[in-house]
């Protein structure tokens, strides 16, 4: 399927705004040295920032992860508004869902280092699973359908069987348009949308997109 062409955003290796600079620290860090081989203290050094600042902002690793995926979350529902997602419901999360991949394109060495450290950490695993939920319930909004209720869990648990599958792949997807990325989202959405839970409610919103934005 045809998407819009949209750039990455990297951003500012050394954000203004304290919290971006610690999460740009901590994924620098990630990548060239590996998140398990760094500590809270090599990231405030990393973002020239004292020890006691960055702790009264962040007292684990896992926070500022925790941090990184609400602003990625931010960033997405924000392009989301100035620019939404059109199609039917499975297109518009296929929309979604790309735009986030390209949003993490930057980062994607460090998420590597991320995951292989974090693999067999229960906790990491609790503290991930709660912030692919939260992604999940707002991109299942952000396309126009609930994330409230039993349905809504429901939609939230299938979207993120999704996204964990297709991020495996895109994490080796070595190609410039993401076409591997692409096809297994394609694939795995279409499965969806022929059963009932994830895609078949009606839009919270109004069609008419433009009225909204």
């Amino acid at each position: 399927m045809a998407r819009k062409a949209r750039s990455a955003t990297g951003g500012d290796p050394r954000p203004a705004d304290p919290t971006e600079r610690i999460i740009a620290a901590a994924l620098r860090l990630a990548e060239t040295r590996g998140w398990g081989e760094i500590a809270l203290r090599d990231i405030a050094v990393e973002a020239d920032m004292p020890f006691a600042e960055l702790y009264a902002r962040f007292p684990a690793k896992l926070a500022v992860l925790a941090a990184f995926s609400r602003s990625i979350d931010g960033k997405l529902l924000a392009a989301s508004e100035s620019d939404p997602p059109e199609g039917s419901a499975r297109d518009r999360l296929f929309d979604l869902l790309m735009r986030r991949f390209d949003l993490l394109q930057p980062h994607r060495d460090a998420l590597r280092s991320i995951l292989r450290a974090t693999r067999r950490d229960p906790l990491a695993a609790a503290c991930g699973a709660r912030s692919l939920a939260r992604a999940m319930a707002s991109t299942l909004e952000a396309a126009g359908l609930s994330a409230s209720g039993l349905s809504g869990l429901v939609r939230v648990k299938g979207l993120s069987a999704i996204y964990l599958a297709v991020l495996r792949r895109w994490l080796g997807d070595e190609s410039e348009d993401k076409a591997a990325t692409m096809a297994m989202l394609d694939r795995l959405l279409n499965r969806a949308e022929r059963g009932v839970a994830l895609l078949h409610c009606r839009r919270s919103r109004p069609e008419t997109a433009e009225a909204a934005a």
